[in-house]
């Protein structure tokens, strides 16, 4: 899966199910809720993501939108989509299940960038980034953003 044409069909076909599966996602009750989550998702991962890009930590060499230094399918439908079912699954949950309820989305997220860093032109690791970074990353980012929604629950 090393040629252009196949990677950038994946990335074509997980962008599809991401659109399919995002409605279902943001129309459900408390839809203004799930609204703001996705635009903290996509302005704050997608403002990380530049920064590790132009540090060379990541790079992205087969990209469907080449003029973007970052990876607009998942910051902008894959990431979102996944922050959104995790505080849809966590808006109840209490500390230790916050954390528990992370590895049924991070662990097969890092699996599958792993899969793509090594067979696959869709992603490139550099100056020491590994599975583990990416765990970590994964982890603080949906705690993050978990926090902040939680925060404009409290105010509104």
């Amino acid at each position: 899966m090393k040629n252009q044409r196949s990677s950038k069909l994946f990335l074509v076909c997980i962008s599809f199910i991401g659109l399919v599966l995002l409605p279902f996602a943001i129309f459900k009750r408390s839809t203004k809720d799930w609204v703001i989550i996705y635009l903290v998702a996509v302005i704050g991962n997608s403002f990380i993501d530049k920064y590790l890009v132009l540090k060379g930590f990541l790079k992205y060499p087969h990209r469907l939108f080449p003029k973007y230094v970052i990876h607009l399918p998942f910051d902008f439908i894959l990431y979102p989509l996944l922050l959104l079912y995790y505080n849809q699954w966590t808006v109840d949950s209490k500390p230790l299940g916050l954390i528990l309820k992370l590895f049924p989305f991070i662990i097969p997220q890092v699996i599958i960038e792993t899969f793509a860093e090594r067979k696959t032109k869709l992603i490139t690791w550099k100056r020491g980034w590994d599975w583990h970074h990416s765990l970590i990353s994964l982890a603080l980012k949906l705690l993050v953003c978990r926090s902040i929604i939680a925060f404009i629950r409290r105010i509104d």
